[in-house]
């Protein structure tokens, strides 16, 4: 059930990342007013991927690939689509919420529109990359 939830998630979490990066980048080319609601697109995706980043740190630990790991970590390495998922996944995610998260704190410490439109589509456009990169895509479709 927890891989389920994670995996529908993770919609939401696409769908709203792409939302945002977008969002802030016609706002920094447009040199548009950052309003209210260009803050809650930004808040309601961070929120979105921290539960995403539970959600899947949970899953992990309940996983085979986290018992696989620590059981046989040398079989794990040698073999890529395990080491995807047991190692490349996990840490790229986090990596990725770390991102969008220092994407958020910075962007409040910004005095201009283009600043913080700026802040938000690099931050949130990194974490975006780093996720699709590292999405095992066979298991979603």
């Amino acid at each position: 059930m927890m891989k389920d939830i994670h995996s529908y998630w993770a919609y939401l979490v696409l769908a709203l990342l792409v939302f945002a990066v977008a969002n802030a980048i016609i706002g920094m080319v447009q040199k548009k007013q950052f309003t209210d609601k260009d803050l809650r697109i930004g808040l309601f995706t961070l929120i979105v991927s921290h539960i995403q980043l539970l959600i899947g740190l949970v899953w992990y630990f309940m996983s085979p690939w986290f018992d696989l790991l620590v059981s046989d970590t040398a079989t794990v390495m040698k073999t890529k689509e395990v080491r995807l998922l047991a190692v490349e996944h996990p840490i790229t995610m986090i990596l990725a919420v770390v991102f969008i998260t220092i994407g958020w704190s910075k962007h409040k410490n910004k005095t201009t529109d283009a600043a913080k439109f700026k802040t938000f589509a690099i931050f949130y456009g990194i974490g975006l990359v780093l996720i699709l990169s590292r999405i095992p895509w066979s298991n979603w479709f």
